[in-house]
C-alpha cells in the first residue's frame, strides 16, 4: 500500500488558487472513490456521472468547461451538423480570447457527412484531424485549466440527440495534471493525432466521393428525426390533453371554447381531430386568407378522410357552398349578398382560425349571424394591444393553452439555435447614432433615405453575410427569412444582397396576393435565398422549408418577436433545427429579446438577466449570445422600468380580459403572467394597486396596514419558514415549536436546532415562543 501525503503537493511553488485546487481534489478523491461522507467544502471537483436526466446534461457540463478551459481536445467517432451549430458562438468567442481547440474524428461507418467536415473547417482557432485506426469510436472531452484537466469520457459522441437527449452513461473526472488518468487518456490522444490525417477541402472532396458510395449503408447509424407515416396522423400527448378538454367542455353544455396554442403547434390538426370526433353535420372554417383556407383544407383532409368533394372553399375565387367542410374567407362570406344563402343553423361546428382578429366587424356580422352548436377559436396570440377581449367573445372558457417553451419541450416544434450578435458598428460613429435613432423610432426618421443606404451599404451586408455563412443553416438548401425595419430598406437590402451572390425579394403589405405567392414558392424552391420583409409574415404564413430566420430590427413587442420567430419553428423533412440570428444594436428594448425567447411574462428583471447570462436551453433549442450583444442587453435590462404603471396596467388589463373579473393575485401565477410581488410593491399593497387600476374597493386604514405587512413579511416568498408557518397556521389555531420543527424538517429540509435552549424564537422580525393564529 503506497503511503501518500497530498501535502507534499502544497509545498511547491505554486500560487494559492492552485493551492485550492489540490486542497479540493483531494477531498472530492476521497468522497467520489473512498467515502461519500467525507466533508467536502465544495465538490466541484469530485467525479460525477452525467445521463441526460434531470439536472445532469452532459451539453450544459461541455458548454461550462469550455467556457471556464485554457484549451481543450475533443476525441468522438461522429459528429452532426446540428451540434455543431450549437458550438459555433461559443467556439467563436473562445477564438476571440485565443484559446484553442482540437478535435479529432472519424470516418468510422460512414457516419460523418462531408457537410459536417465543411462546417468544421469555418470554426477559427479549431484544429481537426481524422484517426485512422479502424473501428474508431471514442467518445472523450478533455478540458486543460490552469493547474488541472477535466476529462468527460463515457457513450456520447458529438450529437444532439447523445449531448442532449439520449439517456447516456458519461463519466466527468478532475485531476491534477501529473495525475494518472490524465496521463493514460493523454497518451492515448496524443498517439492517435500523431497517426490521423489533416482536414483540408482535397480530404473532403475525396471522402465525399467515398461517402456517397457507402451512404445507403451509413443511414442505418444516422440519429435522424425520425417521422410519423405521412399517411397517418395521429395526435400527440398534447393534442389528446386538449381533444379531451374540448369533450368536457361540450359535455358541461359549454357552446364555445377556446384553444390558445404557440405557432408551429399543429392547431389545424387539433382542429380538425376534434371535428372528425364530434362528426358534424357540416363544418365551416373561417380564416382572413384563402392561403391559409388551402392548407387548412388539406389538413382536415388528410386527417378526416372521405371523398374530395366533401370539402370545398368559398371565396372570393371559389363558391362551393353545400360541401359538408366549407373553407370560408371573412372577406367574402360577411357580405350580406353571401351570407344570406347561408341558414342560421347551416354549421353545426364552426371552427374561427386566428380568433384574435375576430374583433373586426366582418367577423362579427358571421359569428352573430350563425347559431351552431359549437364555436371553437384557435390562436397564438389571444393578449392584443387593442381593447378587443377574445376571452369575453369565448365566455372565458380557456379548454386549452401550449406555450411556446412547453412545445419546444414536447418536440412539437423544430429546435431553434439563436444566437446574439452585435450589429455592424461604422467607423462614423454619427451613422451610429443616426441608425439607434431611426430604429428606436420605430423607422420614423427626417434622415430615412440617407440611413436605409447605410444599413444596406456594400460593407453593412458583406458583414451580415459573412455572419449568416458561419452560422449557415440546416439541410442542403439555404431557405432564409429576413425581418428589416422598413419598406425602404427591404427593398434597397435584397437588391445588394442578391448582388453580393445571394438572390433576394423584398415583400410587404404593400404587395399583391398572387405576388407574394410566387416569392414564397422561389424560396422554396430555391430560386431566391431570402425574403425580406417588414410587416408581413408575422401569421398565417406556413413555409416549413425556412431554415435561417434573421433579425435587423429593433424589437418593440415580444408578440411580435415570437410570431416572427415561429416562421421557423414549422417542422419539415430534412430540417433538425433553424438558425435564428439576431443583429443586436443600441435599442432601448433590447430587454425585450430574452423575454420573449423564454416565453417570459414576469416583468422581472431578474428573470431576464438570468436568461441573457445563463442562455438556458429549452428541450433542444439553444440560446447564445455574444459577448457585445449581451452587454447590450444587459444595458437595456438596466434602463427599462419593467414596474412603470403603463406596462403594469396593460398586464392588469390583459389578465382582467382572461379571467372576466377583477384578478386576483394567483391568477398571475395561474397563466404565467406577471410576478405579484411586482404589482403588490408598487402600491405597497395589492388593493391599493387595485384602486389605481380604478377599481371599487373599500378596506379600513387597519387592513390597509395589514395587507402592506402580509405583502412586506410573505407575498415575496423568499423566507420559507415563514410561509410553512403560515400553512399551517391556515389549519391549526395553535402550533408548538416541537411541530413547527417537523414541519420544517419535513417541508422545507432544514430545521431550528440552532435555536436550542432558547425560550424565544426570532423568525424574520417575529418573535415568538408558540405560535398562534390571529
Amino acid at each position: 500500500m503506497v503511503n501518500f501525503d497530498y501535502k507534499q503537493l502544497l509545498q511547491k511553488n505554486i500560487n494559492n488558487k492552485e493551492k485550492n485546487v489540490v486542497n479540493e481534489l483531494y477531498g472530492s478523491l476521497l468522497n467520489g472513490y473512498i467515502n461519500q461522507d467525507t466533508i467536502v467544502t465544495n465538490d466541484q471537483f469530485g467525479p460525477r456521472l452525467l445521463n441526460n436526466q434531470e439536472g445532469s446534461s452532459i451539453w450544459e457540463q461541455i458548454k461550462h468547461e469550455l467556457l471556464t478551459c485554457e484549451n481543450y481536445t475533443f476525441a468522438v467517432a461522429f459528429i452532426t451538423d446540428s451540434m455543431v451549430s450549437n458550438l459555433k458562438p461559443i467556439f467563436k468567442d473562445l477564438s476571440r480570447r485565443g484559446i484553442k481547440g482540437r478535435i479529432l474524428t472519424s470516418t468510422y461507418l460512414y457516419f460523418n457527412q462531408p457537410a459536417v467536415f465543411q462546417e468544421l473547417l469555418k470554426i477559427p482557432n479549431i484544429e481537426v484531424k481524422i484517426a485512422e485506426v479502424d473501428g474508431f469510436h471514442q467518445k472523450g472531452y478533455i478540458f486543460q485549466h490552469q493547474g488541472y484537466q477535466t476529462i468527460i469520457i463515457g457513450s456520447a459522441n458529438l450529437t444532439t440527440n447523445a449531448l442532449m437527449r439520449n439517456y447516456e452513461w458519461s463519466l466527468r473526472i478532475n485531476s491534477l495534471d501529473s495525475g494518472d488518468i490524465v496521463d493514460q487518456v493523454r497518451s492515448n490522444v496524443e498517439l492517435e493525432w500523431k497517426n490521423a490525417s489533416n482536414l483540408t477541402n482535397e480530404w473532403i472532396t475525396s471522402y465525399s466521393f467515398t461517402y456517397k458510395k457507402n451512404y445507403k449503408q451509413s443511414l442505418q447509424y444516422q440519429e435522424l428525426d425520425s417521422e410519423n407515416d405521412t399517411r397517418i396522423i395521429k395526435p400527440n400527448q398534447m393534442q389528446k390533453d386538449a381533444l379531451e378538454q374540448l369533450r368536457l367542455l361540450r359535455e358541461k353544455g359549454k357552446q364555445r371554447g377556446l384553444i390558445i396554442s404557440a405557432t408551429g403547434t399543429g392547431k389545424t390538426y387539433l382542429g380538425a381531430f376534434d371535428v372528425k370526433s364530434t362528426d358534424p353535420k357540416k363544418m365551416l372554417f373561417l380564416a382572413h386568407r384563402e392561403q391559409i383556407l388551402e392548407k387548412s383544407k388539406e389538413s382536415f383532409s388528410r386527417i378526416i378522410g372521405g371523398k374530395k368533394t366533401d370539402y370545398g372553399l368559398y371565396t372570393g375565387n371559389s363558391r362551393n357552398k353545400n360541401a359538408k367542410y366549407v373553407f370560408a374567407t371573412v372577406q367574402t362570406l360577411s357580405k350580406s349578398n353571401h351570407l344570406s344563402l347561408f341558414d342560421r343553423d347551416e354549421f353545426d361546428y364552426i371552427l374561427v382560425d386566428e380568433v384574435h382578429h375576430a374583433g373586426a366587424e366582418t367577423y362579427q356580422k358571421i359569428m352573430n349571424y350563425f347559431q351552431p352548436k359549437f364555436y371553437l377559436g384557435m390562436t397564438a396570440t389571444p393578449d392584443r394591444n387593442d381593447d378587443f377581449n377574445v376571452f369575453k367573445l369565448f365566455n372565458y372558457n380557456i379548454a386549452y393553452e401550449i406555450r411556446l417553451p412547453q412545445a419546444l419541450e414536447e418536440d412539437m416544434l423544430c429546435p431553434f439555435h439563436y444566437v446574439g450578435i452585435s450589429d455592424y458598428t461604422f467607423k462614423d460613429n454619427r451613422v451610429n447614432e443616426a441608425i439607434d435613432s431611426y430604429n428606436n423610432e420605430k423607422g420614423n426618421h427626417k434622415n430615412e433615405q440617407k440611413i436605409v443606404e447605410q444599413l444596406s451599404s456594400q460593407e453593412r451586408v458583406k458583414y451580415i453575410l459573412d455572419q449568416t455563412r458561419y452560422y449557415g443553416y440546416s439541410g442542403d438548401v439555404l431557405h432564409g427569412l429576413i425581418f428589416c425595419s422598413g419598406v425602404a430598406e427591404s427593398v434597397s437590402l435584397a437588391k445588394e444582397l442578391t448582388r453580393q451572390g445571394y438572390p433576394s425579394k423584398a415583400l410587404s403589405g404593400n404587395d399583391s396576393e398572387v405576388k407574394r405567392r410566387s416569392v414564397v414558392k422561389n424560396l422554396e424552391k430555391g430560386i431566391i435565398k431570402y425574403i425580406v420583409t417588414v410587416d408581413i409574415f408575422n401569421e398565417g404564413i406556413d413555409i416549413p422549408c425556412i431554415n435561417q430566420v434573421v433579425f435587423l430590427r429593433n424589437t418593440n413587442s415580444n408578440i411580435v418577436y415570437i410570431q416572427q420567430l415561429g416562421r421557423g419553428l414549422r417542422k419539415s423533412k430534412g430540417k433538425e433545427y433553424v438558425e435564428i440570428l439576431d443583429f443586436i444594436g443600441n435599442y432601448k428594448n433590447n430587454y425585450i429579446i430574452p423575454v420573449a425567447l423564454t416565453d417570459d411574462s414576469s416583468y422581472s428583471k431578474d428573470n431576464a438577466r438570468a436568461t441573457t447570462s445563463m442562455e438556458p436551453t429549452i428541450g433542444v433549442s439553444t440560446i447564445y449570445f455574444e459577448r457585445v450583444a449581451k452587454e447590450k442587453i444587459f444595458d437595456s435590462i438596466r434602463q427599462a422600468k419593467f414596474d412603470s404603471m403603463r406596462n403594469l396596467r396593460t398586464v392588469y388589463n390583459e389578465m382582467k380580459k382572461r379571467v372576466g373579473r377583477v384578478p386576483l393575485l394567483q391568477d398571475f401565477i395561474k397563466f404565467n403572467s406577471i410576478d405579484p410581488v411586482i404589482l403588490s410593491n408598487k402600491e405597497k399593497n395589492y388593493a391599493n394597486f387595485l384602486i389605481k387600476m380604478g377599481e371599487q374597493i373599500n378596506i379600513s386604514d387597519y387592513e390597509n396596514k395589514i395587507l402592506s405587512f402580509l405583502d412586506v413579511e410573505l407575498l415575496n416568498g423568499k423566507r420559507r419558514h415563514e410561509l410553512i408557518l403560515l400553512d399551517l397556521l391556515i389549519n391549526n389555531s395553535e402550533i408548538s415549536m416541537e411541530k413547527f420543527d417537523e414541519a420544517l424538517i419535513v417541508k422545507g429540509g432544514f430545521k431550528l436546532s440552532f435555536y436550542s435552549g432558547l425560550k424565544m424564537y426570532d423568525l424574520g422580525g417575529l418573535r415568538i415562543d408558540r405560535c398562534q393564529a390571529i
